[in-house]
This record gives structure tokens, sequence and C-alpha cells, in this order.
């Protein structure tokens, strides 16, 4: 494993949006999904204010400059106590740098924003049958067994 040196782990703000630019760009190539991530961008106010919002978290690795690794998550405030949830929205590293500890280093860097924010959970769903988050997810929490809905707003 590649040691935890050789990447940075930063959070973006809003003075960040070529960063997030680049990050849109990065899940769009590594999910296959350059349409989802690049077709229909909002705009600089729209991005500076979602950058500003302390309940949307974005986080980048890089190596020598370059984003290897990215993570994006929601603070979900709950009505039935004084406390909060973290989830997960999307979590991606490059190819030719899985398996360097960029994913756990991501999720890491997520706990002291989860704690600041008052969180008492982290959580992140996974598709059945892909391995890796999977293994990864496996070794850093417990499983649960749930079935997700999507149900459309027209």
């Amino acid at each position: 494993m590649e040691s935890r040196e050789a990447f940075d782990v930063q959070r973006l703000g809003a003075r960040d949006l070529d960063l997030m630019t680049e990050l849109l760009t990065f899940f769009g190539e590594v999910f296959e999904m350059p349409e989802t991530y690049g077709a229909a961008r909002p705009g600089k106010a729209y991005m500076e204010r979602l950058l500003c919002n302390d309940d949307f978290i974005a986080l980048v690795a890089r190596k020598e400059g370059r984003v290897v690794g990215g993570l994006t998550a929601y603070v979900l405030h709950k009505f039935e106590q004084e406390r909060s949830e973290i989830y997960i929205y999307d979590l991606a590293v490059d190819g030719a740098h899985r398996r360097r500890g960029i994913a756990t280093a991501l999720i890491e860097a997520l706990k002291p924003i989860g704690r600041d924010c008052g969180a008492h959970v982290i959580f992140v769903q996974a598709d059945q049958g892909d391995e890796p988050p999977i293994a990864l997810y496996g070794k850093l929490g417990k499983r649960e067994e749930v079935l997700h809905f999507d149900i459309g707003v027209d």
C-alpha cells in the first residue's frame, strides 16, 4: 500500500470552483457517466452557494496536483433527536490509484467533519455485486441489508 503522504485530501470551499469542475469531470470519467456529470453543470453562483453550504461536503484527493479521488456527501439533520447523519453520495478513485488507501483516507477525512456537525453516523450505499466498494465499506463499518426505492416527482 502506498503511504498516506503520497496524496493530499482537501475539503472544497467557495473558492475552489476549478477543483469542483475537475471533480465533476473526474466522476463522469470514473463512473462512465460523462453526460450526468457534464451535460448540464450548474452555474458559478449555484456552485459557490453549494460549496459554502455546511450541509454539502466535497473532498478531493490529489496526487501531484491531479485529482485521483473524490467524495461528495450531505449532512442530514434529524428531527427525532438533536443530531445529524452524513450520507456519502459519490465516492470514486481513479483506477490506476486504487488499493492505495485513497478511499479510506477520504472517509477518514469525513469523520472529523461529521463530529463537528454533530453527526452520529456516516452511511453509504453500494450496489449488489460491486465487490470492491462492498469490501471497503465492510472493513470500515457495519453492513445493513436494506431496499432502496426511487420515487419520481412527476
